[in-house]
């Protein structure tokens, strides 16, 4: 047995699903929950190109909503006309009910009654902690005594004792960012847009303050609306996620949903299904749809649109690189073969690079180091061939 199928990891079938566990702790907002935020097709240009092309989705109260995608699909686009930074060319935006933002009409951003948390925080730099917080308070002419509570409950909340009487510039990154999220609490919001909070702070701390949000969202009952590009992020974070790809939704599900049955092959790379493998559909002797790879056949489950495919068709297999398992493990599934072309140590496992007889590549994950042009065989669990069509 080849060293990769003795030392495969057993462990690393670790998703992104596992950092929900914060979620499963408090349960989030049930379908029975009031309505808040609905998007119905709205539509925006940027002179000849067309940055949304009739996005629908909803929020419920209490309800976390993280927004997917790769750079240019249009997730910010729509985060900016649900905060009134910009106006739809078509369809409407209604938030608890009243009409907010059309092609024809719009509500000033002040008025929304939604507060938003900056990419790169937006705080004043001459002002201390405390006025920074209670900026939003001060403008609703708040008297003195109310504002000294309120701001001290959020320093509370957001850890940040200590730290009232100093300037941004003299705190951390993480403490910036809980700065910028009890500024923007403090106020009560019915509505908290998130844009790419995390992506300035270094791994530990994204890991450390996304968890953070998560619970501290999810104790509040605040509903919030999530743009990232992130997966991890916002499967930390989600009741539900919306990927998007060129302007439209291209899956709008649970995290879970979304991870095992991804609706495209472009929401299967984003979610880590990074490896694939071309080949013709086929069916086994017991009725199973499999596609018939280089590597080997392989069944599995059909995840795109329409009905199941023909025998014969064209079609591609998404798989991540966690999910191989090794003979010996006595998993179901289909075989596969490969050749080992080089190994990267990352940490806690090694990565490999390899490839089929036919030079198609993909990547394996196991905890021991192996041999350039060492031949492995695994195996893919049917639950974990996502097929689509080419």
């Amino acid at each position: 047995m080849s060293a990769v199928n003795a030392t495969l990891d057993k462990n690393t079938k670790s998703s992104p699903i596992d950092s929900q566990s914060v979620k499963k702790e408090q349960p989030s907002a049930t379908p029975a929950a009031p309505l808040l935020l609905d998007i119905k097709n709205v539509q925006k240009h940027y002179g000849k190109f067309q940055a949304l092309k009739g996005v629908s989705l909803d929020l419920r109260e209490g309800e976390i909503i993280s927004v997917l995608g790769p750079s240019g699909c249009g997730k910010s686009t729509l985060l900016q006309l649900v905060a009134g930074l910009a106006k739809p060319d078509g369809g409407e935006i209604v938030l608890s009910g009243q009409r907010i933002a059309s092609a024809s009409s719009m509500v000033p951003p002040e008025k929304r009654g939604v507060n938003m948390v900056f990419q790169d925080y937006a705080l004043w730099p001459h002002m201390s902690v405390f006025d920074n917080i209670a900026y939003g308070l001060k403008q609703k002419k708040m008297n003195r005594g109310a504002i000294r509570d309120k701001v001290g409950e959020a320093v509370d909340l957001l850890r940040l004792n200590g730290l009232e009487d100093r300037l941004p510039p003299q705190l951390s990154g993480g403490q910036q960012q809980r700065v910028a999220i009890a500024r923007a609490i403090v106020t009560e919001p019915r509505l908290m847009l998130l844009d790419e909070p995390l992506s300035n702070l270094d791994m530990r701390l994204r890991i450390e303050m996304r968890t953070e949000m998560a619970v501290l969202f999810r104790r509040l009952g605040i509903s919030v609306f999530h743009v990232t590009h992130d997966p991890e992020e916002a499967f930390a974070m989600a009741d539900r996620l919306l990927i998007m790809r060129e302007g439209e939704v291209d899956q709008f599900a649970t995290p879970e949903q979304c991870f095992s049955r991804p609706a495209s092959r472009e929401a299967a790379s984003l979610l880590g299904a990074i490896n694939r493998l071309e080949g013709e559909f086929a069916y086994t002797p017991g009725g199973e749809l499999a596609l018939r790879t280089p590597a080997g056949l392989v069944p599995g489950i059909y995840c795109g649109a329409g009905e199941a495919p023909q025998a014969g068709e064209r079609g591609e297999l998404r798989f991540r690189p966690e999910e191989l398992k090794t003979q010996s493990e006595s998993v179901e599934g289909g075989t596969l073969h490969f050749r080992i072309v080089h190994g990267t140590f990352e940490g806690t496992r090694w990565r490999s690079l390899a490839e089929t007889t036919s030079g198609d590549r993909a990547y394996l994950l196991h905890s021991a180091p192996v041999i350039p042009g060492e031949e492995v065989t695994l195996i893919l669990p049917r639950h974990a061939a996502l097929f689509y069509r080419v």
